[in-house]
C-alpha cells in the first residue's frame, strides 16, 4: 500500500489535549511500553475521527497494525467521551444562557434493509438519532445518547429528560417543527406553507434563531467519520460523545 503525508484541519491545541490525556490513562493504567507513543496515539486518533481513515490506512500509515490500530482507538474513545458533559452538569451551564437551540440529526450506518429499527422514513435511510443542544451563538453544549433512527425527535428529547430538564430550568428553546407539543417553553414554527402576516413573520425570525443550530449540526458532520459510521451501533454514543469533546476543546 502506498503511503503520503496528509494534514488534519484542526488547532495543535486539540493534539495536545487529546495526548494529555492519553498520557495520563497509560500512567494509571501503568504502560510501560508502546509501538506509538501518546502524540502519536492521539494523531492516528484525529485522522480516524477528523479525516475518516480506515483502519487499513491508518495501520500503512503509521507502521504498526490493524488490531493495534483499532485498540488505540477504542481506548482513546473511551477515555475522551467520559470527559463529555452530562445532561446534568451541561444544565448548569445552560441556566446562565438567555435561551437553548434544541436539534435533532440522523448520523448515517452501514447497515442493510432488513435492520428496520435504524430505517428513518423521513430521511429514507438507516442512521442513529442523535439530539443536541447549543447556546444562543450555535456553540454545542451537548448531545445525547444515540437512539435508533425509527425515534421521532420530540420522543428522543423526552426519553433522554430533555424537555422536563428544560422546564424544571424554566429556560426558553427554539425548535423546529418535529417537536410540536414539548410544551410552552419549547418555542416551534407554525405548520403550513401558505402562511400570512404575523404567522408568516414569526416563521421568518424563528428561522433566523435556529439556523444557527442547524450550523453547529454542519459543524458536527464536519468530522467525516459521522458522515457514515461503519462500526457497531454500540460505539456511535461514545464516539459522538468523543467528537463533542475535541470539538469544544479546539473552539
Amino acid at each position: 500500500m502506498l503511503v503520503y503525508p496528509s494534514s488534519i484541519d484542526l488547532s495543535s491545541r486539540t493534539l495536545r489535549h487529546l495526548s494529555r490525556q492519553l498520557a495520563a490513562r497509560q500512567r494509571q493504567i501503568g504502560t510501560r511500553w508502546r509501538r506509538l507513543p501518546a502524540g502519536r496515539q492521539a494523531l492516528l486518533v484525529l485522522g480516524h475521527l477528523r479525516c475518516g481513515d480506515t483502519y487499513a490506512q491508518l495501520a500503512a500509515g503509521f507502521g504498526i497494525g490493524i488490531a493495534t490500530v483499532f485498540r488505540y482507538i477504542r481506548e482513546a474513545v473511551e477515555v475522551l467521551a467520559a470527559l463529555a458533559p452530562t445532561l446534568t452538569e451541561a444544565m448548569e451551564t445552560i441556566r446562565t444562557k438567555a435561551f437553548v437551540i434544541l436539534d435533532g440529526t440522523l448520523l448515517p450506518i452501514d447497515r442493510i434493509a432488513a435492520d428496520t429499527p435504524y430505517y428513518s422514513g423521513r430521511h429514507k435511510r438507516h442512521g442513529m438519532n442523535v439530539q443536541v443542544l447549543t447556546d444562543p451563538f450555535g456553540r454545542l453544549l451537548w448531545a445525547s445518547p444515540a437512539l435508533p433512527g425509527t425515534t421521532h425527535d420530540l420522543t428522543a428529547a423526552r426519553s433522554h429528560g430533555i424537555i422536563d430538564a428544560l422546564a424544571a430550568a424554566g429556560l426558553k428553546c427554539w425548535a423546529d417543527k418535529a417537536y410540536q407539543g414539548a410544551g410552552h417553553l419549547v418555542r416551534v414554527p407554525f405548520r403550513g406553507r401558505q402562511l400570512k402576516g404575523w404567522r408568516r413573520r414569526h416563521n421568518g425570525t424563528h428561522a433566523k434563531i435556529r439556523c444557527l443550530g442547524e450550523q453547529a449540526m454542519a459543524t458536527l458532520k464536519g468530522w467525516r467519520l459521522l458522515r457514515k459510521l461503519r462500526c457497531s451501533t454500540n460505539r456511535i454514543t461514545d464516539i459522538v460523545k468523543a467528537v463533542l469533546v475535541l470539538h469544544n476543546a479546539s473552539s
